[in-house]
């Protein structure tokens, strides 16, 4: 199967995994009656559709699931482009502090419950959350970049990792201090993930991103691939190493500061999605990334299903239902590599 061929299966799949999962729920609505809703909304047909079902399809369900495929997506591109980029396979979208910069600003904002630039409740979260995740960008790039203005990946690496150390405590004890249990119920639901609360504003802002993000990077993907011999022989292909890893490393965290204003924290889809295209695509980027952003998104969006389905009455955060699955796919991974080595 080709290139085009393999894509094509891979956006059918998405279709159907989102149109199950827009019949999935408190009230359960067929596939067919889904169609109709969707048929109806983007003017392919008159069909004759229920206004319950009109409402729960379209208005509820539909912005959540559009939004879980668009961050499920963003997050496995940024993935790929990270573990390329350093060239390390435990690379993931949070690798440069973003997630610690972001927990810093939302935390604030719930524990304390103060304002952000005039916003209050879950846009204020949202607004903190990005401007948190803007700032630990901005320290990291200051920790990391050398005097010749290069970003050298272990430099980068360990900047992330010092920042979201520093984030992770100042996280810590402003719950601790507190002492308010529900806010700490708060925190701790933001921090596993969840796409609950999105709406169409959000979920429209949040599919332009992930699209914006796929054409760029698609882009470049022939210039990703000069970095798998390493960056010597990416400058003799004439590869700008220095300029490329600058826009792709403060893109990558640009979007990511995106899906986790609006997300909260979701683990292991940006880590284990591009380890499971690239044993069915091998390593060229022209069709590692594309493939990285449809499976990411019908990942997120199957997750999300189990999420809100597996417990009557109750719903699971996304990122227990990612960490459950993503975990022993890494850890299978790990040892197929052991038995390759």
């Amino acid at each position: 199967m080709g290139r085009l061929g393999t894509l094509a299966l891979g956006l059918v799949v998405l279709g159907v995994a989102m149109a199950m999962s827009l019949g999935v729920g408190a009230v359960p609505v067929p596939v067919p009656q889904v169609l109709e809703v969707v048929g109806r909304r983007m003017h392919l047909g008159d069909f004759d559709v229920a206004l319950f079902h009109d409402q729960i399809v379209w208005q509820l369900r539909m912005p959540r699931v559009l939004g879980a495929a668009a961050v499920g997506a963003a997050l496995a591109l940024c993935g790929a482009v990270l573990q390329s980029l350093t060239r390390n396979d435990l690379a993931d979208p949070y690798l440069l502090g973003i997630s610690g910069g972001a927990a810093v600003g939302a935390v604030t904002v719930i524990v304390l419950g103060v304002p952000f630039a005039g916003l209050v409740g879950s846009a204020a979260v949202a607004g903190a959350g990005f401007a948190g995740a803007l700032a630990a960008l901005l320290a990291v790039l200051l920790l990391a970049a050398g005097r010749s203005g290069s970003l050298p990946p272990t430099r980068t690496i360990l900047a992330g990792v010092a920042v979201g150390q520093v984030c992770a405590a100042y996280t810590a004890f402003l719950v601790i201090v507190s002492g308010d249990s529900q806010a700490a119920r708060r925190v701790l639901s933001w921090t596993l993930g969840s796409v609950a609360g999105l709406r169409w504003e959000s979920s429209v802002f949040l599919a332009v991103v992930a699209l914006v993000a796929t054409v760029g990077i698609v882009a470049l993907a022939d210039q990703l691939d000069a970095f798998a011999f390493g960056e010597v022989s990416a400058r003799s292909l004439g590869v700008d190493v220095t300029r490329l890893r600058w826009l792709l490393l403060v893109g990558t965290a640009l979007v990511t500061a995106c899906l986790v204003a609006y997300a909260g924290l979701i683990g292991f889809v940006g880590l284990v999605v591009p380890h499971m295209v690239r044993l069915v695509t091998g390593p060229g980027h022209r069709l590692l990334l594309p493939m990285c952003a449809v499976v990411g998104a019908i990942t997120l969006v199957l997750a999300d299903t189990v999420a809100r389905s597996v417990v009557q009455g109750q719903e699971v955060p996304l990122g227990v239902v990612t960490g459950v699955v993503g975990a022993p796919f890494f850890a299978w991974l790990l040892r197929r590599g052991r038995h390759h080595a």
